[in-house]
């Protein structure tokens, strides 16, 4: 048998859906499995700590957040040895499938989740509204979210017009509106950037006493890799299972974005693109003080001194 702490090794990079079902059981050995969910979807699990982690990830962004093109979770697996129960979906589909329902269905009926002591559900966007729609499945459990959609019911959400493909699927039966789904979880956290109009009305829609909203702002569609890349989605998840994680720790992780370039370079084109002279001049000053920056700062802070030093300025 395959030991256990070599699965976090395993190399899943460019493989198509077959193989890497079948490379990923292979990996996950005689305590996990593979399940196929029809053609769009599949489960994964490797059990081996009594703290479940739940994450719902979409195939065609696994290379994005790993070199290896491993499921994230399996980040928890290694770092903390959580047991790691994966549903993947081969490009964005919200997860609202029946095989999806009844996968559930099963684990509520077996008590797989009475055997954990705890469980965390975590997904981005379309997973993010996965990880609280199916969090009802596990009470008490707690749910991490990044930027997640509350539903695509075009009664509820007709101004969300990125996801058209979406309106004829519902979002009305089994597992549907998120924000009622959460009303068994223990608590849940939602990452959004208030500059992303859409995403921002959807948080509104979880606006509940159970869920601590926090804003992340300049991070928009990149938010699950940058902050990933940060390591404070890791952090984030080990403070929830520890019970620690409130608003200001979050912000204290939050503060790791002064040396990533994904929060940097979004900032700066904010800031240089409405012509705010003052605070680019301050802002490229402290990144290049810190050894951050480079030649885009550079240029960005001389043409602003000289914006300043303009006699019209």
């Amino acid at each position: 048998m395959q030991d256990k702490d070599d699965i976090t090794g395993t190399d899943l990079s460019g493989l198509d859906w077959p193989d890497w079902l079948d490379r990923a059981e292979a990996a996950a050995g005689d305590d996990g499995y593979v399940q196929p969910l029809g053609e769009t979807h599949a489960a994964l699990f490797c059990e081996r700590k009594p703290v479940l982690l739940v994450t719902f990830e979409t195939f065609d962004r696994l290379e994005d957040l790993s070199d290896k093109g491993q499921p994230f979770g399996w980040t928890m697996l290694g770092a903390l040895g959580w047991s790691h129960l994966c549903l993947l979906s081969r490009g964005d589909t919200w997860f609202r499938d029946a095989r999806v329902y009844g996968f559930f269905d099963r684990l509520i009926d077996d008590g797989f989740f009475d055997e954990f002591e705890q469980v965390i559900f975590y997904g981005a966007g379309a997973c993010g509204y996965a990880a609280a729609a199916f969090s009802v499945a596990a009470p008490g459990a707690r749910v991490l979210m990044l930027r997640p959609q509350a539903t695509l019911d075009p009664r509820v959400a007709e101004w969300d017009d990125r996801y058209l493909a979406m309106r004829r699927t519902s979002f009305t039966d089994r597992y549907g509106y998120a924000p009622d789904m959460l009303d068994a979880a223990a608590g849940a956290v939602l990452l959004y950037d208030p500059g992303v109009e859409q995403d921002a009305m959807h948080s509104a829609l979880f606006n509940r006493a159970s869920v601590l909203r926090f804003r992340t702002r300049h991070l928009g569609y990149m938010m699950e890799e940058v902050l990933v890349r940060m390591g404070v989605v890791p952090r984030i998840l080990a403070q929830m299972s520890a019970g620690r994680l409130t608003r200001q720790s979050l912000a204290a992780l939050w503060r790791k974005r002064r040396d990533e370039r994904g929060y940097l370079f979004p900032l700066l084109r904010h800031l240089t693109g409405e012509q705010r002279d003052a605070l680019t001049v301050r802002f490229c000053e402290n990144v290049l003080a810190r050894k951050r920056g480079g030649p885009r700062y550079r240029n960005a802070l001389s043409q602003a001194r000289a914006r300043l030093d303009a006699p019209d300025g």
